[in-house]
């Protein structure tokens, strides 16, 4: 997974070529170890490919996995604009809690 990052890191950062040292690279920058079969495996998958379609089919692929829990995660790997909704919504949790805790006070 973080071979990924690294690929989606140098795309995002304007590499839209990146080769195994610039994963390297940006993987040595965080301490994290490189695996040169990991990186070559990655590079020659997505060789020619668009990142775009990539993401696209791998969320096609994440919407059929049972998550066995909240739909939050579900929600945000095919919707893309649910995980705001979910923050938010976490948020006002927060905020309840914080206003329940609150008024207890007053009555003591």
């Amino acid at each position: 997974m973080k071979v990924v990052a690294a690929y989606l890191l140098a795309l995002l950062g304007g590499n839209t070529s990146p080769t195994a040292e610039d994963l390297k690279k940006i993987l040595g920058s965080v301490g994290a170890d490189a695996e040169d079969d990991k990186i070559e495996l990655l590079l020659s998958e997505v060789k020619g490919k668009d990142i775009t379609e990539l993401i696209a089919s791998g969320r096609e692929k994440l919407a059929s996995v049972p998550s066995g829990g909240g739909g939050v995660a579900v929600a945000a790997a095919a919707g893309g604009a649910a995980a705001p909704a979910a923050a938010a919504a976490a948020e006002s949790k927060k905020e309840e809690k914080v206003e329940e805790k609150e008024e207890s006070d007053d009555f003591v």
